[in-house]
């Protein structure tokens, strides 16, 4: 069945054969606007109240977004308060500009600049919709009608102004300049201008807001480039872009219709707005960090800023957000578990001061985040994976033999189980298959010695629980340890790899040993973890003994519950 298309209208495009925008990179931040104690409030289930505005907008200077509206106080006895509240408590620091807005109409515009009044500097948001639809269905006017209804909101806008105490800076946006012909809205905004009469050292703002996202981001950047070459009074005005999302390209509108000339971006933390939400600016700000450009932003406790966003809006951040998200440096993919682990040892081996790991487009900790969480376990992890966590969060470095044996049972515990492995239980499982086996034989002591080239052993150990000492030489204190195991209990073993390291500095510090053996034909893994680093190796052999006779006694079970169910068990 066909899906009813024929409802609906493409979009129009720009005649701009000779557009720039394409050919531009951004390197400089806009200036950042805030919307989320308006725009983002009114689409709340439970819009905030004066509290959690304040905490909000204590959020908002912290994070010094320069720019803040702070509400429709025309509209909102609430808005109005918590304006009235800001200016009369002397809130807001010097370098911080609040906005509110108001729709063209009279006694919105006087409750509007009434709500301001004794601020040292404010910004006062005019708008009326101007879209074909809007004029037609909503307001019953023309062209000339709602470009009269916007004039005269401006010229109220201007004497009233003219008597506040401090600097008003005038912003108008044609609502739905998305579905508004291009030369109607320069018509428009032409005409507000010329009733304000901005200057180049007295700008207004000229917001173009994508109200509803209905067309590409590269119609937007079009429409923003052909505004700004035919606006008259460009070196008077800021162009303010204001995305919604959608389509889910408000961060992609943002951008290119930063390239194509806008100098201001309003949006919301994360996101939040009506329907599909506002353009993220945090997004914006570290797509630009990523590529070199300081955002002039603090953004360096990400995750606290997110609790106080969900706090404040009772809304959850989706936990795969960009760079917010819980799980964005989350990797379980074995293939990029092994990129990262990888990548994290040259960045640090590399010294550089400019970052580059696979997977990971910005280092987590210049956020505030950390890098435990970066790998996490299930399924679909890899040697990698398990290596780095192995590694990160408990100072084992796995020879890569190892680290294939042991990624193998955790793959069979998470398939099993399902989830993923925490890190404690990751070593749970570690010490369980590598490290508890004491059985067969347990190290109970030893002496060891060198001379003439040689070393010799003399083990006390625990052979079922009956202690016997075995005595042997060889070349170091592992080969001597085989030599006795052989001599003293016929035991068949050849160390086929060993690896050994410190898992701290210091003088005190622990060591690891690993050993693989072939053990009568069975080739396993043995870890060892102590002080002294020959005890450890001794450790390791011994456990590999002990996994070598426990894989084989399981193996003889299971071959005896075979024959006695005739392979039905």
């Amino acid at each position: 069945m066909s899906m009813p298309h024929w409802k609906y209208r493409p979009y129009a495009t720009v005649d701009l054969p000779d557009r720039t925008w394409p050919d531009r990179v951004l390197d400089r931040a806009p200036i950042w606007c805030s919307t989320d104690l308006r725009d983002g409030n009114q689409a709340l289930v439970n819009p905030m109240d004066s509290a959690r505005k304040r905490r909000f907008f204590d959020l908002l200077l912290a994070l010094r977004i320069p720019e803040i509206e702070v509400g429709f106080p025309s509209a909102s006895k609430t808005d109005f308060d918590f304006a009235r509240l800001l200016i009369e408590e002397e809130l807001v620091p010097k370098d911080t500009t609040i906005a509110v807005l108001t729709q063209a109409r009279p006694e919105l515009i006087e409750r509007s600049f009434e709500a301001i009044a004794g601020a040292k500097r404010a910004i006062v948001h005019l708008y009326n919709s101007t879209s074909v639809t809007q004029r037609r269905v909503v307001f019953r006017l023309d062209r000339e009608g709602i470009t009269e209804l916007a004039v005269r909101g401006t010229r109220l806008c201007r004497e009233l102004a003219a008597d506040a105490s401090g600097e008003v800076v005038f912003q108008y946006s044609p609502e739905s300049f998305h579905h508004t012909e291009l030369d109607y809205a320069l018509e428009i905004c032409e005409a507000v201008a010329e009733e304000w009469g901005p200057t180049p050292d007295r700008k207004m703002i000229v917001n173009l807001p994508t109200t509803v996202e209905q067309f590409p981001p590269n119609v937007y950047a079009d429409r923003i480039e052909w505004f700004g070459r035919h606006f008259s009074r460009r070196d008077s005005a800021i162009v303010s872009v204001h995305p919604h999302n959608d389509r889910g390209t408000a961060v992609a509108t943002a951008e290119l219709g930063l390239m194509a000339g806008a100098e201001r971006v309003e949006g919301t933390l994360f996101g939040n707005g009506e329907r599909t939400g506002n353009v993220d600016l945090i997004t914006i700000a570290l797509n630009l960090l990523t590529q070199g450009v300081d955002p002039g932003l603090d953004l360096s406790a990400i995750d606290e800023a997110r609790a106080i966003v969900e706090e404040c809006n009772e809304l959850p951040v989706h936990p795969r957000h960009p760079y917010v998200g819980e799980l964005v440096y989350t990797a379980f993919s074995g293939s990029h578990q092994d990129a990262i682990k990888k990548g994290m040892h040259a960045q640090e081996r590399s010294g550089s001061d400019v970052w580059d790991v696979p997977y990971l487009p910005i280092d987590p900790n210049d956020l505030g985040r950390s890098y435990e969480a970066i790998i996490r376990v299930n399924s679909q992890s890899g040697k990698g994976g398990v290596a780095y966590l192995m590694e990160v969060e408990h100072h084992l470095d796995l020879p890569r033999g190892l680290q294939v044996d042991f990624a193998q049972k955790v793959q069979a515990i998470t398939d099993v189980r399902g989830g993923e492995l925490t890190s404690a239980e990751l070593m749970e499982s570690f010490r369980e298959q590598y490290l508890d086996h004491v059985t067969p034989l347990e190290l109970v002591g030893h002496s060891h010695s060198s001379e003439g080239g040689a070393d010799r052993i003399a083990a006390n150990l625990l052979v079922d629980g009956e202690e016997r000492i075995v005595e042997g030489e060889g070349n170091g204190p592992i080969d001597a340890l085989v030599n006795a195991l052989g001599r003293g209990l016929g035991i068949e073993l050849h160390v086929l790899d060993y690896y050994e390291h410190a898992m701290s500095r210091g003088e005190d510090a622990t060591a690891a040993a690993y050993v693989e053996a072939d053990v009568g034909g069975e080739v396993v893994w043995g870890v060892g973890i102590h002080p002294s680093i020959v005890t450890a190796s001794l450790r390791a052999v011994l456990n590999a003994v002990n996994r070598a006779q426990a894989l084989r006694a399981a193996q003889e079970a299971a071959a005896a519950a075979f024959d006695a169910t005739g392979g039905l068990a």
